[in-house]
């Protein structure tokens, strides 16, 4: 695939050459993609039998994306819970059609070759603690996003996978999106459902499960996440996930507001929330994040810092092919002058007699949640007037500067940058989600996803080089 990308901004984007040992194991080369990217490999899952014999790819890895820990040159990637698409409307209840129900979520290990090209070297299925694979069907109980799970003939999903007698769900089912490779080999993941943060060894089996629901078992005494993020939207989770440098604390990001405390009393607004976790002790924080505009997706998160990071913001239209504004957007956020608005921080209710707890649904001013306070007092697009009240009791959300817009900087054809690569200080790669190469074609089918040139989309990995450096 070519982008004609114009002479001035084409510097933006550079193919950088580097060789040297890999991991110590050699003297493998290798070398950065450039202006057109480096397409990852894939092979056919199925062929659709319909008219346009729609192939359903592998591919699929653009969730997340984790430098490996000690080998240059060498990336991880995540899949989601396998191809699905959206319902047709009027179908009740409405729900999700998952053309492979039987799909295992997996990190995917590649490699850079000395032509720029990506190779896959292993795919790492993640497992349950029995070790079982699991899918990507939804939660019965913990974590339930309330879809109804379809098989493209219209039928409900018979598959049981976790065998306990509810078909069509999976209570170890995850819709992975937030990934971070830890020194030791072992994985953190975050997902859509719960939303769960899942540890899982280097074999994909499932080590430590932290989630919003105090009464899960698979929690440790005083290791669960605040309840308030089990309000997310459907489908807009825990999209994003980063440990701090040192190791101690993990970071996740939400993809959009939560419906806190229901979709009708808040609708679409552009506040999401950052949580952050200490794996030892388990205790939590949250600071608010403030996007652009409503109903934008923070799609990733890289820690370059305990309190800095990078955030992709972006919206879901494609350059070519939608109107409008697009949104392609990497953001450096600083924590260090934020809010914590977690229950825990008890100074800041004690300091203003107009906050209060509630343990379903959190931080609350007046009686309200947060994110009623941003949708009642909100005039504009931006609900300035919410955010302003949130100042008044105290409440400051995270600092953000652009770092990097991908629609200005290379005109960037996809739908859904995810993935971010933090390779140093001045090159950063991103990766797309493809979908597994396929897209909801509004009558309760699929059909092939593709660019404004008409190719068909794939997982694209770009190392950009930056103006300014992160650090």
């Amino acid at each position: 695939m070519k982008l004609r990308l114009p002479f001035a901004l084409s510097s933006v984007v550079l193919s950088l050459s580097l060789s040297g040992c890999i991991g110590g194991s050699g003297s493998d080369s290798f070398k950065y993609p450039g202006v057109d990217g480096s397409m990852l490999p894939y092979s056919v899952l199925m062929t659709v039998g319909n008219a346009e014999g729609t192939q359903v790819r592998q591919g699929g890895f653009g969730s997340a994306m984790a430098g490996h820990p000690d080998k240059d040159g060498y990336f991880y990637a995540l899949t989601d819970r396998g191809p699905n698409a959206d319902t047709a409307a009027g179908v009740v209840p409405a729900g999700k059609i998952f053309v492979t129900p039987d799909y295992t979520p997996r990190i995917g290990l590649f490699k850079l070759d000395s032509k720029g090209d990506v190779q896959l070297v292993r795919s790492i299925l993640l497992r349950d603690p029995t070790g079982r694979p699991i899918t990507g069907l939804p939660n019965n109980s913990f974590g339930s996003t309330g879809e109804t799970p379809y098989m493209l003939d219209g039928s409900v999903v018979s598959l049981d996978p976790d065998g306990d007698g509810i078909a069509g769900y999976d209570e170890s089912g995850l819709d992975p999106e937030g990934l971070v490779a830890m020194a030791d080999g072992s994985f953190w993941v975050s997902d859509e459902y719960g939303p769960h943060m899942v540890h899982f060894g280097a074999d994909g089996k499932e080590i430590e499960r932290i989630n919003a629901f105090a009464a899960d078992p698979r929690n440790k005494a005083g290791r669960v996440l605040p309840a308030e993020l089990s309000t997310r939207w459907p489908n807009r989770g825990m999209e994003g996930l980063a440990i701090t440098p040192d190791g101690k604390t993990l970071v996740g990001v939400m993809q959009s507001n939560l419906h806190n405390p229901s979709k009708a009393t808040v609708g679409s607004i552009n506040l999401t929330r950052i949580v952050t976790i200490d794996i030892k002790t388990g205790a939590t924080a949250q600071y608010l994040y403030r996007q652009d505009a409503a109903g934008l997706a923070n799609s990733e998160i890289v820690a370059l810092s305990a309190t800095s990071f990078l955030i992709v913001e972006r919206d879901t239209q494609f350059f070519g092919i939608d109107t409008g504004t697009i949104r392609k957007n990497i953001y450096k956020v600083d924590l260090s002058r934020a809010t914590n608005v977690d229950r825990s921080n008890t100074v800041l209710v004690a300091a203003n007699p107009t906050l209060s707890v509630s343990v379903t649904n959190g931080l609350q001013v007046g009686g309200k949640t947060l994110e009623e306070v941003i949708r009642n007092a909100g005039s504009d697009a931006n609900f300035a007037a919410g955010w302003a009240e949130l100042a008044t009791v105290g409440i400051q959300p995270a600092t953000k500067s652009l770092v990097y817009d991908a629609v200005a900087g290379q005109s960037y054809p996809h739908d859904k940058m995810e993935g971010l690569w933090v390779i140093d200080a001045n090159r950063l790669g991103i990766i797309n989600d493809d979908d597994f190469a396929i897209a909801p074609d509004g009558s309760g089918g699929v059909e092939q996803k593709k660019l404004f040139n008409g190719s068909v989309d794939r997982n694209t990995l770009y190392v950009i080089n930056l103006p300014t450096a992160l650090y």
